[in-house]
Formats: structure tokens, sequence, C-alpha cells
């Protein structure tokens, strides 16, 4: 136990700054990133600050862990068999009277045993135990350890379970002691070095370092102690390894490992969150991907309208240069002094002027109308159908990210999100009806159109607007061609007045083009902003999650690094001292 009254003011120091490192860790990154047990698990490492030095003995059942600690202890204080016996963990403890145990979660098991009066002492449910709950106490169990005896059997020394019990144990930075137990069915020292090299061999290609090893009998150890044979007891091994925890493990070395277990435990979970994070980082970016898609979607699409827009203008202003076209051509053919009987017949005129020049053009505005409101409308189609399909192939990705693990609050958050926003933009495509969209959009073309004073106030179809205004040209042009001839002989008059009716119809025309171009305009301004704006509403809340979550967990990484970066330089103060 570390308790401040025998510390050193530099071991105080070591403890504070590992508490303090491990509360950061905690309360900043861990309660947000990592399981529910890892948490657990931190929150036991800062508590035992305060408690004795942790002994766990771990292996697999029947390698002989109860009767190893027996004949530590030089008492048999737990049960052996050949089964397995040990179906919770049990901690050992020091008391001046023998037998008492506690029931719950960890037995208590108290011995008088000297051993005990300096360290806690864990058994541990075998590794391969057919109960599979044995299995995981021993796991779970294993972060608390300040110091690990892993026990194999000298029969079937570092067996494939052992091995990756002991790849996991690593993880966590724990240092682990080799027991090789059942010394006496080896038969020669030849046999007894062929199964140390193997182990020995087998743990350093595995993890990487020599372990301390040790080559045991306690079943002859026991016998030996019960028989007061000295010599059998010292061949046991049992008294080298008890002299290595009573002395190797001194108060200075017990501190040591004190310190590192739960300074390595944070490196571990640092680790992990910081893994979690990154995680969660990675699939950020590419949800950030996808909105930049999206936006660069959006603004491709925004000027692909603009561009096909004034095409369309362009294709609509050649139908109105080539109605001013034929009546430019219609006045230099009909303006003549050969036909002058034929220009005092207004109605004549008007008629002549209404088919040869109006012709068709209220139709063909009609129809590039036409043609544009349902480009206008397809395109905004278009574009919901790539966004839709856009969104659908994320969640389709984060659906087999996820598959095979338990979705975190993020997932769950994130996959909720991605629903919800790609089944907003299903509802706009389910219910889009592109008739009534169509119409819509015309009758706001006309409204637009009449509001820019083409026609008196009305709802009328711009086909209808343009014969107007073309017969009212006709009229005009006539009248005054009608007024003119009646008073004087066309070699003077007649020049001038086709030069006004030119001038007339060129106005008519001009304002037509400009009414028109500048309804159509604004008119398709706003519709192609009112789609834009209605798919960047439609997945704002994607957006606002992405960047959120994007800043916060980029700010819980760099919290994450800082941690890390104190307890490396913990770690390495401690093991240098």
């Amino acid at each position: 136990m570390l308790e401040p009254h025998v510390m050193t003011p530099g071991q105080t120091k070591a403890v504070g700054e590992v508490r303090t490192a491990l509360q950061d860790l905690l309360a900043g990154v861990v309660r947000s990133a990592v399981e529910p047990d890892d948490e657990a698990t931190l929150l036991t490492s800062l508590q035992q600050l305060d408690d004795f030095f942790l002994l766990v003995v771990a292996g697999e059942f029947n390698a002989g862990k109860s009767a190893l600690i027996n004949a530590l202890l030089g008492e048999r204080v737990l049960a052996e068999g050949v089964t397995p016996t040990t179906a919770d963990i049990q901690l050992l403890r020091h008391t001046d009277q023998a037998g008492a145990r506690t029931p719950g979660d960890v037995r208590e098991v108290i011995s008088t045993a000297p051993l005990l009066r300096d360290i806690h002492l864990v058994d541990t449910p075998g590794t391969n135990a057919i109960a599979r709950v044995h299995e995981v106490l021993t796991r779970r169990f294993v972060p608390r350890a300040d110091l690990i005896l892993f026990v194999t059997s000298a029969d079937r020394p570092f067996t494939e379970s052992e091995r990756q019990f002991l790849a996991q144990i690593q993880e966590w930075g724990k240092k682990v002691v080799m027991v090789i137990n059942k010394l006496d069915l080896l038969r020669t020292p030849e046999d007894v070095d062929t199964v140390r090299t193997f182990v020995r061999d087998n743990f350093r290609s595995l993890l990487g370092i020599v372990p301390e090893m040790f080559v045991v009998s306690a079943r002859q150890a026991f016998d030996a102690q019960a028989g007061g044979n000295a010599e059998a007891l010292r061949d046991s091994g049992i008294p080298e390894l008890r002299d290595y925890i009573l002395s190797t493990l001194n108060d200075a070395e017990r501190f040591r490992l004190k310190l590192l277990n739960p300074v390595g435990v944070g490196l571990r979970l640092a680790e992990r969150c910081g893994s979690n994070v990154d995680g969660r980082l990675a699939m950020l970016k590419e949800d950030a991907a996808t909105v930049e898609e999206i936006r660069a979607q959006l603004d491709g699409f925004r000027r692909e309208m603009d561009r096909t827009f004034q095409l369309r203008l362009a294709d609509l202003d050649n139908v109105l240069r080539q109605f001013e076209q034929r009546g430019d051509t219609y006045f230099e053919q009909t303006f003549r002094v050969g036909r002058i009987f034929d220009l005092l017949n207004k109605s004549r005129i008007q008629l002549a002027f209404e088919r040869e020049v109006i012709a068709d053009l209220p139709q063909q505005i009609e129809s590039r109308v036409e043609e544009i409101i349902d480009w206008l409308v397809e395109s905004d189609l278009q574009q919901w159908t790539e966004t839709r399909d856009r969104l659908s192939r994320r969640r389709t990705e984060h659906a087999e990210r996820i598959v095979g693990r338990l979705a975190s609050g993020f997932d769950y958050d994130r996959a909720r999100l991605l629903e919800s926003v790609g089944k907003a933009t299903d509802d706009v495509l389910r219910e889009h009806d592109q008739r009534a969209e169509a119409a819509r959009m015309a009758e706001s073309v006309h409204l637009a159109v009449t509001n820019a004073a083409l026609i008196e106030a009305g709802a009328v179809g711009l086909g209808t607007a343009v014969s107007l205004l073309a017969t009212t040209t006709a009229a005009d042009v006539t009248g005054i061609l009608a007024a003119g001839l009646l008073a004087t002989v066309g070699f003077v008059v007649l020049p001038r007045r086709r030069r006004k009716a030119k001038e007339t119809l060129q106005r008519r025309v001009a304002l037509l083009r400009e009414q028109l171009t500048g309804a159509f305009t604004t008119q398709f301004t706003r519709e192609a902003d009112r789609s834009v704006r209605r798919i960047e509403e439609a997945i704002a809340p994607y957006v606002q999650f992405v960047e959120g979550e994007r800043d916060s967990l980029t700010e819980r990484r760099q919290q994450i690094t800082a941690v890390q970066s104190r307890l490396s330089a913990l770690k390495a103060s401690v093991e240098a001292a």
C-alpha cells in the first residue's frame, strides 16, 4: 500500500501526478469515447493507488495455480483438484486470525502467512475453463494487477490459449513472471532445460522480451514442507520464487510497479480512446467529403443552369429577331407607291401583317417558355435525385462499417441523422408532381411578365400577350399610314412612314424582349435559388452534425494526445527511478 507517511517527497509527487493525469483522462476524455468496462477499469486503477501491491496468479486451469499459492504461503488455504476449482476471483490478504472468508464478486481469503503482510495475492479462474464466465472474470481482473505470475504446466507448456492470453496481458503493459509448474513430471535436467528454453523462446517471440522465469513443483514443495524435508523443498524451486517475491519486490520495486500499473492502464485506454476518436474523425472526414460533393454538385448545378438558361434565352430572342426581320421585310414590300390603294385598306393591311409577320409567333414563344419551364423542373428533379443517391450511398457505407459490432452513441446518432435527412430527400422525390410543378412555375412566369407591365393585369398566356402586342402594333402602323395617305401622295410620305413603322415595331419588340428577358431572368433566378436552398435546408442537419462533431472530436483528440504525453513522461520517469 502506498501510504503518504512512508513515501518520500518524490514518491508523493509522482503519485499525485499519476492521479491527476488519470483523473484528466477520465473526466475529459474516456467517458465519451470508450466502453463502460474501460471506464470502470480506469476508476479501479485510481482507487488502487491507495491499495496494497496486487500480485495476480493467472494461467490455464489444472496448471496448478492454487497448489502454487498454497506452497508459497506454506499452508493449504485454497482447494486443489483436477477440475476447475476456482470459480471466482479470490483475494488473499493477511490477518492475525486465519480462516474467515467474505462472499461476493471477489471472495476474500485471509491468512496469517508472512508473505501477505505487504502484498495482496489474487487467485484467478483458469483462462481455458469450460465455463466461459471463469475466463471473463480473469480477463477483467488482469488490468488491476501490479505484477502477474503466469503459471504454465511442464507437461503442456505454452499452449495456444496461453499464448493468446499473454498477448492480451501485454496490451495492458503488465510485468509478467513466468512460472513453469509440475517440475516433478520432468525426468531429467535435460528435460527441464528443454521446457525452459521452449517457454523462453516462445515468450520472447510473442512479446519481444525475455521473461524472468522459475521452474517449480508446488506439490513437491508442499509435501516437503509437511515432512520437513529441506533438500526436497529446495529442489522444488519454491523457496527461490518466494525469495524473489520477498526480496526483489522490495519497497522501491513495489512502488515502481505500483505506479507503472495505472500509468500502463491509462496509456492503454488513452490509445484505445484515441483510436476511437481517430476512427470517428476518419468517418467524419468521409462525411465532410460527401457534404463537399453535394455542395460542389449544387455549385455546378447552379453554374450549368445559368449557362443553359442564357442559351435558352438566346433561342427565345432569336424568335423575336425573326419576328422583327419579317416586319422589316413586310414594311419594305408593302410601303411602296405601287401599293397605295392597298395601304388605304386598313383591315387588309392589318390582316396581312398578322398573317405574314405575326404568323405563329405566339405559339413559338409559348413553346419556348414551356421548354424552359420543363427544363427547370427536370433539372430540379435531377439535382434532388443526385443528392438522394449520394446520401443513400453514405447510409449504406455507414451500415456496412458497423456490422458485427455494437454501435456507439455516435454511430447511432449519425445513422439516425443520415436516415432522417435521406428520408427528407426521398419524400421530396416521392411527392414530386412534375406536371403540377410545371403549372406552378408557368403561373409564376406569367405573373412575373404581367407584373412587368407587358399587359394589363390578368391571368393570360404569354402567347396571348404577344398577340395583343403585335396586333396593337399592326393597328398603330396601319393607322398612321391611313391618316397620312389621305392627306398627301406617298413619294415623300411613304419613306418617312415606312421608317416610322419600323421604328415602332423595333420599340415594341425591344419592349417585349426587355420585359420577357427581365421577367424570365428574375423568375429563373428565383426558381434556381429556391431549388438550391431547399436542398441545402434538407441536408443542413447533416452538415451541422458533421462540422460540430468534427470540431468536438478534434479538440478531444488534442486532449488525448496531451494526456498520452504526460503519461509517457511519467512512465519514463518511474522506470528510470
